[in-house]
């Protein structure tokens, strides 16, 4: 995945948690159910940051962007800075 799939993925899941809300305001969708897209969209959204994050880090330090792959959920959610 190059920096212009990940900021197309990053606008799909920020656009689904805007459309999940507006739902929600409409009565459309129950709060469980909004809670728990809400959770999954955060952390896909947390794992599409970290992924930019680094391949922007290794192009600067002349590593191949490539080389940096999408890291599990709980290691993404773990990290504390």
């Amino acid at each position: 995945m190059n920096e212009k799939d990940i900021l197309a993925r990053i606008d799909e899941f920020v656009g689904e948690e805007q459309r999940l809300r507006e739902r929600y305001q409409r009565d459309e969708l129950g709060r469980e159910e909004e809670h728990r897209r809400l959770e999954q969209l955060e952390v896909a959204l947390d794992q599409c940051w970290d992924l930019l994050r680094r391949r922007r880090a290794r192009l600067e330090a002349g590593q191949d962007p490539d080389a940096a792959g999408v890291r599990p959920p709980d290691e993404v959610e773990g990290y504390l800075q």
